[in-house]
C-alpha cells in the first residue's frame, strides 16, 4: 500500500471563501456578495473580509511552504478578473492571480487552478445567468483571459467545482446563491449551458495553453458502499451510485460525469425525461466530451439507504461519529469512490477535496489541538492508500488550507489546517497541519 513517488500532496481553498477584498481594486460583485446582504447567510455574515487572503497572500503561501505542501488548489474569482463578467479586464485583479502563481512556484508549490467555484458575476446573473443561451460564450471569454495570462505557469486546470452544488443548491433547492428555485425544464437547460461552457473551455485550453496542461473538473463523489464482500452487494452499490435520481438529477454524479466523460446522458435520464432533455449537435457532443486527463473528485462521506421503518439511514447509527456540520464519518468512501470512478470512466483519480469541520479554538498554550481532524484524515488516507494498489491515484488535496467562509453557514465552520482569528487575522498552524506535513514528508508511508 504505497503512493507513487510523484504523488501530489496538497491543500485547497476557493476564492470567495478566503480572499475578502470584495470590491477592492476594481473587483465586481458576484451573486454571493449580493445575496449575503439579504439575510440568506447564518448570522447575516458576509465574506467582505473573510481570511483577507487577497492582502495576505505572501504570508499564506509562506505558511503553505511551512506545511510542506507540494500543491495548492485555488479558484479564480470571475468578477475579480472581469468585473462585469465579460468585456473590460480588471488588470489589478488578474495580476493578483499571476502574483499568487509566481509566489507558489517560487516556494516549490504546484498551482492547480479551478476556473469556476460558485462565485458567478452578478452582472451576468442579471442577464439570466446559466439560463441565458449566451452563458457558455461568457464562460469562454473569461476562460480565454485567464488561460492567456496563466497557462505558461499553471499546468493543472479544473473547469467546474461541484457543479451539483452550483445547479442543485443554487437553483433547485435554493440554499446557495443566487437562492433560486427553478423548474425542471429550466434546470435541464441550465445544465446544458454549463456542459457547453465546460466543453468550450476545454477546447480553448487544449488549443491555446502555453504548455502541456492536465484538465479535469471536480464534482463531489457521493456513492453507496457495498454492504458486504459479495459480488451482488458490489453490483448493487455500484449501480445505485450512478442512478441519476429523477428530478433530483442536478445532485447526481452520473448526470455530470456520464455526459462529460462518456458522451451521453445517463440511460435512466433518457427514460425519465425523453424529449425534455436538451439536445446537442454532434459537434457539441464531441466538444463537451473531449478527453480529459484525470478524474477529479471531492470526497467527504458516502450515502446511506433510507431505513424501512423511518429510522437511521444505513450510513448512520445511534451515536455515530459525525463532524461539526453533522456529516457522517465514513472513511470507506475514500476507497470506494476512486474504485467506482475508475471502473466507470477509466482515468487516473485525483482527490480534489477531503476534510472536515470541527470546533477548533486556540488553547491556553497558544496552539490548536485538533486531534479529531488528525484522526479523520488518517482514517481516510489509509483507505486511499488501500485503493492506490488497485487504481491510479495521482493526488490528494486537503480541504481546506485555512479556515474560511463556509458559504451559507458563514464563519461557524472551521475546515482549515491553519486557524484564522477573524478578529485579528492572526494565523496559527493547527496540530493537524504539522501532522499532515509529516505525512507528506513520508509520502504516506507512516499511515
Amino acid at each position: 500500500m504505497a503512493f507513487s513517488k510523484d504523488f501530489i500532496w496538497g491543500a485547497a481553498a476557493a476564492s470567495y471563501q478566503v480572499e475578502g477584498a470584495w470590491n477592492d481594486d476594481g473587483k465586481g460583485p458576484n451573486v454571493w456578495d449580493v445575496s449575503a446582504k439579504y439575510g440568506h447567510i447564518r448570522h447575516n455574515e458576509t465574506a467582505e473580509v473573510s481570511a483577507d487572503h487577497y492582502h495576505r497572500m505572501k504570508e499564506d503561501v509562506a505558511l503553505m511552504k511551512e506545511l510542506g505542501l507540494k500543491a495548492y488548489r485555488f479558484s479564480i474569482s470571475w468578477a475579480r478578473v472581469l468585473p462585469n463578467g465579460i468585456g473590460e479586464v480588471n488588470e489589478k485583479g488578474l495580476k493578483f492571480y499571476s502574483d499568487l502563481v509566481d509566489e507558489l512556484i517560487a516556494n516549490g508549490i504546484e498551482p492547480l487552478a479551478t476556473i469556476f467555484h460558485w462565485d458567478y458575476p452578478y452582472a451576468l446573473d442579471c442577464l439570466g445567468g446559466w439560463k441565458n443561451k449566451d452563458s457558455s460564450d461568457w464562460f469562454l471569454e473569461y476562460t480565454k483571459v485567464i488561460i492567456d495570462a496563466l497557462s505558461d505557469r499553471v499546468k493543472y486546470w479544473m473547469t467546474f467545482n461541484e457543479p451539483q452544488c452550483s445547479l442543485g443548491c443554487g437553483y433547485m433547492v435554493g440554499v446557495f446563491a443566487p437562492f433560486q428555485k427553478c423548474s425542471t425544464p429550466e434546470l435541464l437547460e441550465m445544465g446544458a449551458n454549463m456542459f457547453r461552457a465546460h466543453g468550450k473551455a476545454v477546447k480553448y485550453i487544449r488549443e491555446n495553453a502555453k504548455q502541456k496542461c492536465y484538465i479535469s473538473m471536480a464534482p463531489y463523489g457521493s456513492i453507496y458502499c457495498p454492504e458486504d464482500d459479495s459480488e451482488e452487494a458490489f453490483n448493487k452499490a455500484y449501480n445505485d451510485s450512478f442512478k441519476s435520481e429523477g428530478e433530483r438529477f442536478p445532485f447526481s454524479m452520473s448526470y455530470w460525469s456520464d455526459v462529460v466523460y462518456l458522451g451521453h446522458y445517463p440511460e435512466d435520464m433518457v427514460e425519465e425525461f425523453g424529449d425534455q432533455l436538451p439536445q446537442f449537435t454532434d459537434e457539441e457532443w464531441a466538444m463537451i466530451s473531449a478527453p480529459l486527463d484525470f478524474y477529479g473528485v471531492n470526497i467527504y462521506y458516502y450515502k446511506g439507504y433510507p431505513s424501512a421503518d423511518g429510522g437511521y439511514d444505513t450510513n448512520w447509527y445511534q451515536g455515530r461519529p459525525h463532524t461539526a456540520l453533522n456529516w457522517p464519518v465514513t472513511p470507506e468512501a475514500m476507497y470506494w469512490v476512486p474504485k467506482f470512478m475508475y471502473k466507470r470512466y477509466g482515468l487516473p483519480v485525483m482527490i480534489t477535496e477531503n476534510g472536515l469541520s470541527e470546533h477548533d479554538w486556540v488553547c491556553l498554550d497558544g496552539k490548536v489541538h485538533d486531534s479529531y481532524r488528525i484522526d479523520f484524515t488518517h482514517r481516510y488516507l489509509r483507505e486511499l492508500s488501500r485503493v492506490a494498489d488497485e487504481v491510479p491515484v495521482i493526488g490528494y488535496m486537503h480541504w481546506s488550507v485555512m479556515d474560511n467562509y463556509e458559504w451559507a453557514e458563514g464563519f461557524d465552520e472551521r475546515f482549515g489546517l491553519i486557524y484564522v482569528d477573524y478578529q485579528t487575522q492572526e494565523r496559527t498552524i493547527k496540530d493537524s497541519g504539522y501532522w499532515y506535513k509529516g505525512v507528506i514528508e513520508a509520502n504516506g508511508e507512516n499511515l
